[in-house]
């Protein structure tokens, strides 16, 4: 998949006006729906990517349409290229070094999360895993140099609303089979 420079997620708390709602999204813009899909417990997200202002034009559509379902949206322009692949489960790790894991009630606080994240440090994403089969919540892993890893957690959890947030860890060390779990 070619890298896109922005990206808008939508995630509402009613899956036939999300679904709804990723139409309107579609037909408003020249935006590519990246995701969009049922989360636990019952809600729906739309992830879109695309140029800046056609995903702002779009997400200005889903927004109306979405109304009082919405819970949460965001938009985020100069998106760091291992978001989308790592959103997506296509990124590749061969190795874990010291690991980082941020913790949200928010797909789309761990969605800016990680993006924060990736501007902070020289890490690698290893997975952002959204609101499937986590009762809403969502999270992000990454791995690198330790000092390089507490950078970019701090500058992840620094990005978000604390309110969103439910926890954040670095482990400095992982034991081996950490990686058959992450990787």
């Amino acid at each position: 998949m070619s890298h896109k420079p922005a990206i808008g997620l939508l995630e509402l708390t009613s899956i036939a006006r999300g679904i709804v709602a990723c139409d309107a999204m579609a037909k408003r813009a020249d935006v590519e729906v990246t995701r969009s899909h049922t989360i636990c417990p019952g809600k729906y997200i739309v992830l879109i990517s695309g140029d800046e202002q056609s995903v702002r034009e779009s997400m200005t559509e889903g927004v109306e349409v979405a109304g009082g379902y919405m819970v949460d949206r965001l938009v985020i322009p100069n998106l760091h290229e291992q978001v989308i692949p790592a959103l997506i489960m296509a990124r590749s790790v061969s190795s874990l070094e010291a690991v980082g894991a941020i913790e949200t009630f928010s797909v789309a606080t761990t969605i800016v999360a990680a993006d924060a994240a990736c501007k902070a440090a020289e890490i690698d994403l290893i997975e952002i895993r959204l609101g499937t089969g986590l009762g809403g919540k969502a999270y992000v892993t990454l791995t690198g140099e330790l000092h390089m890893v507490e950078a970019a957690v701090k500058g992840g959890v620094d990005a978000i609303d604390s309110g969103f947030l439910l926890r954040s860890d670095v482990i400095p060390a992982p034991h081996a089979d950490l990686a058959k779990a992450l990787l």
